[in-house]
């Protein structure tokens, strides 16, 4: 069991940028690889990012590449998501999840999940 908590949410305006992260409040986190995903108002959650369990491969949304990137460390057990360059549909809920397997862009690849941190971006 992996409990994962995200932080580093919050309002930015148009061409700012945020840095989310991930840790796990319980549980094992270095072995998982780790995704994040977004959800949008009244829309579906959707892949963003994802990390293996090494930090040495990494998976990006086309919506999103460029712009955004996932890192992870190892010694600090923490996952972060650097989000640069955002813009108005960037605002969603933001959501970290630990896979077993790598690449994995589909929710049901993945077996934990956080609650969640808001991002707002005005334009």
């Amino acid at each position: 069991q992996v409990q994962l908590v995200e932080s580093g949410g919050g309002l930015v305006q148009a061409g700012g940028s945020l840095r989310l992260s991930c840790t796990a409040s319980e549980g094992a986190f270095s072995v998982y690889p780790i995704g994040w995903f977004r959800q949008p108002p009244e829309k579906e959650r959707e892949f963003v990012a994802q990390i293996s369990w090494s930090g040495a491969n990494t998976y990006y949304a086309s919506s999103v590449k460029g712009r955004f990137t996932i890192s992870r460390d190892v010694h600090a057990d923490t996952v972060y998501l650097q989000m640069n360059n955002l813009k108005p549909e960037d605002t969603a809920v933001y959501y970290c999840a630990a896979s077993r397997m790598s690449p994995a862009q589909a929710e049901g690849q993945y077996d934990y999940w956080g609650q969640g941190t808001q991002v707002t971006v005005s334009s």
